[in-house]
């Protein structure tokens, strides 16, 4: 299972490339954000940011960000064309944001990477995540991140057990993947290409490119998507 099947690196993010190889688990993905960011030398795009608007640390944002009245942005942080930032988003470091995207209204984001077009607009939690180029969250959605135990993360995927090494891990979502309004995917979840998880859902485990998940996991009914 590598990164390539999940999702494919915009040219908008061509000067992360060498930190985020096609061919290494996406889930090693998650360990390279800081370091990319590390290695960015940072100039802010932006001559103007409105006074509700507070920005700490190193943060780029490219002149055609929309920013709201209010925000907090703590660095490291990358955020690329034409992004809207909405009233009352989180970004509180380790956070790379591609074109076109949408940070929404009291959303938080944490050490995640969101492809172009992404789409979280309203009341989401996205933390130690990867969402593909035309993801989209709906209202409510929850990337948990951490087990309640605190141990790390081990996947099951064909009937194998695959040691991340990290003790966070939200979720990883392919390139126009959808989740529902008030789902909940568990940490270490991967949704594949188009995968669609339906609202009021909580999912964990791996989710194939264009299934359905209905219902919870364990008495779910999981079908092709057409």
């Amino acid at each position: 299972m590598f990164a390539a099947e999940f999702f494919t690196l915009p040219t908008s993010l061509a000067q992360f490339a060498p930190q985020f190889s096609a061919d290494t688990r996406p889930w090693e993905w998650l360990k390279r954000i800081g370091p990319a960011l590390v290695a960015y030398q940072f100039e802010s795009g932006l001559s103007a940011v409105p006074p509700g608007v507070h920005i700490e640390g190193s943060v780029y944002l490219h002149p055609t960000v929309k920013l709201p009245a209010y925000a907090t942005i703590i660095g490291p942080a990358w955020i690329g064309a034409r992004t809207e930032i909405r009233p009352g988003a989180y970004i509180r470091g380790n956070v790379i944001v591609g074109e076109d995207c949408v940070l929404g209204n009291a959303c938080e984001f944490k050490n995640c990477l969101l492809l172009d077009r992404v789409q979280v607009p309203h009341f989401s939690y996205v933390g130690d995540s990867i969402l593909g180029n035309d993801a989209h969250l709906g209202a409510g959605v929850v990337c948990s991140n951490l087990r309640l135990d605190q141990a790390e993360i081990v996947l099951q995927l064909n009937d194998q057990n695959h040691a991340t090494g990290l003790r966070k891990m939200g979720a990883i979502v392919g390139d126009k993947a959808e989740v529902g309004c008030n789902a909940v995917l568990m940490p270490g979840t991967l949704l594949g290409r188009r995968a669609l998880v339906m609202p009021l859902t909580s999912f964990g485990g791996y989710l194939a490119e264009g299934t359905i998940a209905r219902d919870r996991p364990s008495i779910s009914r999981v079908a092709r998507r057409d």
